[in-house]
């Protein structure tokens, strides 16, 4: 990245950056910092360098870069802070003034990417069926064999699950409750979770309509523009939101629920992306936050109704952290895992602190990431699981990842997955068939 002249960055930040009182509660809570032990490197830190960067004392240059992306974004200092200081916004706004990270290539491919693939439900697909071809060709398999496999690509490519055949996207849009009707509900598929995990999408349909939901799917939805805002390209991620919103809000429903933490916390943040430069466009961004719940969070308040069967298996819970951290989530997935007859939900150490998944930033810090997920994987074995359940799609890959390298039988899934498998053990051996 060129060096920038020093410029301010918008005023509206500063109501942030000075609820900070400079406590350092922060700093013990931040994996970046527990790793680095460097001030630069912590919460508190990085609000000082983008204090100086807003009010022009500091270049928007590469060593500015380097600290915004260094970051994770896990958000474990909002839950550690006592004065309320929201580090996710004020990290994604830095994010937004010096743009994505990485070299200029990887910067365009990043740009291309975040412009012109996850606005586009269609081409994510796409892309989806042409990885599928390319593991089951053996291709990768040959090129690691030939060692022709560059050291940054084979970690990538070691984080993707097998490819599932085909993608959530039903042709119907209306799926009608089971049994009487308690409540009208969207679903936002999202994108990871959509192409790499529509099982999941599936169970939650299912597990919605069992508990008396009228599930639409608008066809018009996109991706929730998470990734694209936590690196800077807010741009196309404001074109997805305004799709989101009119999407939902046409449809009429009572919540919009969203099985992944991290659309989750994007969603239900929706207004603070809009009142920069389209403060008009917030009370439609407010209406449709509001309506925004995690499916753990809204089946919990529902309530859940029909006989759940057996599963007979020892679990631990991996809280993702923008679901602990970022909506302060945590008692409603354990309430629904107990639910279920025959599950024994054991704690592991640490179960807040970040996996290290953090969007893409397993991609672009690699080795830090490394380093994250050997210490969760640690706390993971020490539990003696069967399951390792984790509602959200990037600490499934992050986790998989972890359990394919140490060869642990041991299997990481969704709550929704779980809440599914029991509906279907308790059916009537005619209906399971």
């Amino acid at each position: 990245m060129a060096t920038a002249a020093a410029r301010p960055i918008p005023r509206l930040l500063i109501p942030e950056l000075d609820k900070c009182i400079q406590c350092g509660f922060c700093l013990p809570a931040c994996p970046t910092y527990r790793i680095l032990g460097v001030e630069t490197e912590s919460p508190r830190g990085r609000i000082h360098l983008i204090e100086a960067a807003a009010q022009g004392r500091v270049p928007l240059d590469e060593r500015l870069e380097e600290h915004m992306y260094v970051c994770l974004g896990c958000r474990a200092c909002e839950t550690a802070c006592p004065a309320g200081v929201h580090f996710g916004t004020i990290i994604e706004a830095g994010r937004a003034e010096v743009g994505p990270t990485g070299s200029p290539l990887a910067r365009r491919v990043t740009l291309a990417a975040l412009r012109h693939l996850m606005p586009y439900p269609e081409r994510l697909r796409a892309a989806a069926g042409l990885l599928r071809l390319y593991q089951r060709s053996g291709l990768g398999r040959l090129l690691r064999a030939l060692h022709l496999m560059p050291g940054r690509l084979g970690e990538m490519e070691a984080l993707l699950p097998a490819v599932p055949d085909g993608a959530f996207a039903p042709e119907q849009e209306v799926f009608p409750a089971i049994g009487p009707r308690r409540a009208r509900v969207g679903l936002l598929s999202g994108c990871a979770m959509s192409v790499l995990f529509p099982g999941s999408n599936e169970a939650t349909v299912r597990v919605l309509r069992r508990n008396g939901c009228e599930v639409v799917v608008p066809r018009e939805q996109t991706c929730c523009g998470a990734l694209n805002i936590h690196n800077g390209e807010r741009a196309a991620a404001q074109a997805m939101a305004r799709r989101n919103i009119e999407s939902f809000l046409r449809a009429g429903v009572d919540a919009v629920v969203i099985n992944a933490a991290g659309c989750g916390v994007a969603s239900k943040e929706y207004p603070v992306l809009f009142r920069d430069d389209t403060p008009g466009y917030v009370p439609r961004a407010e209406a449709f936050s509001s309506l925004c719940r995690d499916a753990t969070e809204f089946l919990a308040e529902l309530g859940l109704t029909g006989t759940l069967g057996e599963i007979r298996a020892r679990a631990t819970y991996q809280d993702p952290c923008h679901l602990a951290h970022g909506q302060r989530i945590r008692r409603q997935p354990r309430d629904l895992l107990r639910r279920i007859p025959g599950l024994d939900l054991v704690e592991m150490d640490g179960a807040d602190r970040c996996c290290g998944s953090a969007g893409i930033y397993n991609i672009v810090q690699p080795g830090y990431s490394k380093q994250i997920l050997e210490e969760k994987m640690d706390a993971v074995v020490r539990t003696g699981a069967d399951l390792l359940v984790a509602p959200n799609p990037g600490c499934l890959l992050q986790l998989a990842a972890g359990i394919r390298a140490r060869g642990i039988p041991m299997e990481a899934c969704h709550v929704v997955d779980l809440l599914d498998r029991a509906y279907t053990a308790a059916d009537p051996p005619a209906e399971r068939a």
